[in-house]
């Protein structure tokens, strides 16, 4: 019997759909009970409004990276990547370290004040298990984020990467090969993440190797 090929989740966001309604980070903190004072996801400015320019908003989450630094920083194995792509946390072996919150170079992921162990967005993946969409996606009024099955050639998010002008947000020290994509543009191309890799974590030669 020919053995399907496993998921690949991922999201394509166009940037220029986003209206800055906050809808998606509401969303995601009411599906995921994300404490106060701590996001998931997050809208940034691209433009400075007082500069007399139009500004458009950079919607953003995890990347799912496919060479995740976070698990490569993690000392206990807390966080792991799975087959289907996602990168998640194990509650019971985290221990609240926060290598893996420096090691992020998106700045995804936080310290949940109400566990006491490191957090993040996972798609909703408790939502992939009942075939529906993460919170954030199906939230939004203009239907930023188009997400699916990147290994599913059939798919939307697929066929974009595909045939569309896309990029990926990759940080000025290391690719971490993230799974989020944007829809080329100028405003797009001079944002730039805030470096934060490698801090006081060590990461192995192995993950440097992969991520070069």
């Amino acid at each position: 019997m020919k053995q399907s090929t496993p998921k690949k989740y991922g999201i394509v966001i166009d940037a220029s759909k986003c209206i800055d309604c906050k809808a998606c980070m509401i969303a995601c903190k009411v599906e995921n009970n994300v404490p106060q004072g701590s996001w998931r996801n997050w809208i940034r400015p691209l433009w400075d409004m007082g500069a007399g320019r139009k500004s458009e908003f950079q919607p953003g989450q995890c990347m799912q990276c496919d060479t995740p630094s976070c698990v490569a920083a993690c000392p206990v194995d807390a966080t792991y990547k799975q087959a289907d792509g996602l990168v998640v946390i194990d509650p019971k072996k985290c221990i609240g370290c926060g290598n893996c919150v420096t090691a992020c170079p998106y700045g995804a992921r936080y310290r949940n004040s109400t566990l006491h162990i490191a957090d993040k967005c996972d798609f909703c993946e408790h939502r992939l298990k009942r075939g529906e969409e993460p919170a954030c996606v199906v939230t939004c009024p203009t239907k930023a984020r188009t997400f699916g099955d990147l290994n599913d050639p059939q798919s939307e998010v697929s066929r974009m990467v595909k045939e569309e002008k896309l990029v990926r947000v990759i940080a000025p020290h290391v690719n971490t090969r993230p799974n989020i994509y944007y829809h080329k543009s100028t405003r797009l191309l001079d944002w730039a993440v805030t470096p934060t890799l490698p801090g006081n974590v060590h990461m192995s030669r192995e993950f440097w190797e992969k991520s070069g």
